[in-house]
């Protein structure tokens, strides 16, 4: 089993957030990414990845505030849609 080092995992991870399927997603996820996973614990580095194997579509209607998101994105999207907001 390889261990993904922390840096090489923050840089797949705001690549990821920045390669979205829709443009929206592209710049609501990199900017959340570039100002908040340098500083996020282990376990919501890991709920902020799994949330990025999610349908944009689904994403963006969380964010939007349209849907309420599953209960283990709950938390993570409050966070996002108040940083999309400049809260």
């Amino acid at each position: 089993m390889t261990v993904e080092l922390p840096e090489h995992r923050l840089k797949r991870l705001k690549m990821r957030s920045m390669r979205r399927g829709i443009k929206e997603m592209d710049v609501v996820l990199s900017a959340f990414a570039e100002d908040r996973l340098a500083v996020m614990n282990e376990a919501d580095l890991q709920t902020y990845d799994r949330l990025l194997g999610e349908n944009d579509q689904d994403i963006y209607s969380w964010v939007l505030g349209r849907q309420d998101p599953p209960d283990q994105f709950a938390a993570l999207m409050q966070d996002i849609s108040a940083h999309a907001r400049g809260r």
